[in-house]
């Protein structure tokens, strides 16, 4: 806004009133329109200030933990007099603890109503349980009538009952629902039933005195076959944005390489603390090594080295070539002496490839060097009966991925020494 001046650069007023016929003779107009003129020549200087002034927002008054009140009530206990604050004993409290004057007056109310009472002094807060939104009462009763196939997933569950997600997993958190997975398990028919029954009772010691218990299965040994794959269909990495990601291939992807091994184990012994036996006896892959037919200038062979052959097709002539060559000698050489003398059970599943309870080779080369050891079988469709099947074959698969195999050469030794290192 353009205002005449004066030869001192002032406002010239007469010019103003000559140019807008407003009178300015009187105090108030005259004051008001001066004010007016500053602060159009000083514009600038006014939006600044605005811009500047802080902006006061309304705080939110601070929740006092329950430590800090029992704080205020000793301190206003200390100040009283038998029950009796004086004058400014609060405004002194509460500048103490940096709380407001209304609230230290209202915990010692509280106090004081509770001692009258002859009830314990509790000044925590009452807040809890009473704030927030209050809960929409869903009936989680209707989801036992939803078929299990409709209730698969979260997105499932929330269609279902008309919930949100949110909802759903807050269920979940607080225990109200939970998630299961359900996995296939061995049938079990009548019979089956009565053999593991009859199979637990013998394994139950009976004794002349004191409770009955199970046995130690010190004398106990586990075998079983496991197929070991090269590798996973799927495995996941960590990458850097950079990086490429791995390429793997495979003719078919449900006949990765894979070769089979006979495991053998046993129950660990100590002794003062002090493992005097690991159980680990043997991981015996079912190979056989013939010599090469022909060079192979890729690898490096050369006609007639020795060259690792998977068994294909496990018999139970193979599986006593293997008992009577790899198991019986590991176990003799492994066994505690002190516990030579007992009789061995080697426990085994009821495939139809594995060695009858009275073979006759095996039988005889189990009865040397001072040893008794004997095959038991364990009851029909009970893989939980083996300690192998029931936990150590998943383990060492587990830690077998993740060694750097590339060839079937070297899924042996890596099997091997994940085997008698990490179990």
């Amino acid at each position: 806004m353009n205002l005449p001046l004066d030869e001192f650069g002032a406002v010239n007023f007469d010019a103003v009133q000559n140019m807008t016929g407003i009178c300015l003779n009187s105090w108030p107009c005259l004051h008001l329109f001066q004010l007016l003129c500053y602060m159009i020549s000083n514009e600038r200087s006014f939006v600044e200030d605005y811009i500047d002034a802080p902006v006061q927002v309304n705080q939110r008054r601070k929740e006092v933990p329950e430590d800090v009140r029992k704080q205020v009530y000793q301190a206003l206990l200390t100040r009283s007099n038998s029950g009796i604050l004086h004058k400014k004993d609060t405004q002194i409290v509460s500048d103490q603890f940096d709380l407001h004057l209304r609230t230290v007056q209202r915990i010692w109310r509280r106090g004081k109503t509770q001692l009258a009472d002859n009830v314990p002094v509790v000044v925590s807060s009452l807040k809890k349980g009473r704030v927030g939104r209050k809960a929409i009462p869903v009936d989680l009763e209707a989801l036992r009538a939803i078929p299990l196939k409709d209730r698969m997933t979260i997105e499932d569950v929330c269609a279902q009952l008309n919930i949100s997600k949110w909802r759903v997993q807050r269920y979940l958190r607080r225990g109200l629902i939970r998630r299961h997975s359900s996995s296939i398990k061995p049938y079990l028919t009548e019979g089956n039933k009565k053999t593991r029954l009859k199979w637990c009772i013998d394994m139950i010691e009976r004794g002349l005195s004191g409770d009955p218990r199970f046995k130690d299965f010190f004398d106990f040994v586990f075998i079983d076959e496991k197929w070991f794959y090269l590798s996973q269909k799927s495995e996941k990495y960590y990458l850097l944005p950079e990086e490429d990601d791995p390429h793997r291939t495979c003719k078919n992807k449900n006949y990765i390489p894979r070769l089979m091994f006979l495991c053998v184990c046993a129950r660990p012994r100590f002794r003062d603390g002090e493992c005097i036996f690991d159980g680990r006896i043997g991981c015996f892959p079912l190979v056989t090594y013939e010599p090469a037919q022909r060079s192979n200038a890729v690898t490096g062979r050369v006609r007639g080295d020795m060259v690792m052959k998977p068994i294909t097709h496990i018999t139970r002539d193979v599986i006593r070539e293997f008992m009577i060559n790899q198991v019986l000698p590991a176990i003799k050489a492994k066994w505690p002496r002190e516990d030579v003398v007992r009789t061995i059970f080697i426990q085994q599943d009821n495939a139809p490839s594995h060695l009858k309870l009275d073979d006759p080779l095996f039988c005889e080369h189990a009865q040397r060097d001072g040893f008794d050891i004997r095959i038991i079988c364990q009851p029909p469709n009970s893989p939980d009966f083996n300690i192998l099947d029931l936990g150590f074959f998943r383990a060492i698969q587990a830690i077998q991925y993740k060694k750097n195999a590339k060839t079937m050469q070297d899924l042996v030794p890596a099997v091997q020494q994940v085997v008698f290192t990490h179990s």
